[in-house]
């Protein structure tokens, strides 16, 4: 059993899954689907202040908070005893492409040379982290949601405003991969 979970499952059994989340939260309480939300709500509930954007009931979303906790603590969880002990696989491609970058380490899921508090006090480092720390914060917030609120969420509603979001997000993932993060990797 145990082998069934620490393998990746194809995606015609994880995709329906996923998108089985949107039906079952609407039935079972008219509940919408999203990540990035829950900050505005720990906020709403730790930070006392008087500001109009943390004004709500909090606590009709409760469960929001504790489905991200979920999040985080299956993923401690699978970092602890699900993880393959063999080699990461990485395409020759990249591999090849990377090592010009000088990026050679594969042995997390990170490549080390990105990841690591040394490099946050480098240019790149400070750019990669901390810079697009923000844009993805800001985005998100600028986006009225996150990917996964979205692109599941959103487009299974059939709503306009996240079939736009959903393209600006693919570009924009485009555009930073091909473009964008090998300026940045150059540094």
């Amino acid at each position: 059993m145990i082998e069934i979970i620490r393998e990746p499952w194809p995606w015609y059994i994880a995709g329906p899954l996923v998108g089985l989340t949107v039906p079952i939260l609407l039935i079972l309480g008219n509940k919408s689907f999203g990540i990035s939300s829950s900050l505005r709500h720990i906020c709403a509930a730790c930070v006392p202040a008087n500001i109009n954007f943390f004004q709500y009931d909090w606590k009709k979303e409760l469960w929001n908070l504790f489905f991200v906790f979920g999040i985080l603590l299956g993923g401690l969880l699978a970092t602890q005893f699900l993880m393959n002990p063999g080699e990461i696989i990485v395409n020759p491609n990249l591999t090849t492409e990377l090592s010009g970058y000088g990026i050679t380490d594969y042995s997390n899921l990170v490549p080390v040379q990105l990841m690591n508090f040394a490099n946050l006090l480098t240019v790149k480092g400070f750019i990669i982290m901390i810079g697009g720390g923000f844009l993805v914060g800001f985005g998100t917030r600028y986006a009225g949601g996150c990917t996964s609120g979205h692109a599941i969420m959103g487009l299974s509603n059939l709503q306009w405003p996240s079939l736009v979001a959903t393209i600006c997000f693919m570009a924009g993932g485009f555009l930073m991969a091909n473009v964008i993060l090998p300026l940045i990797l150059s540094l």
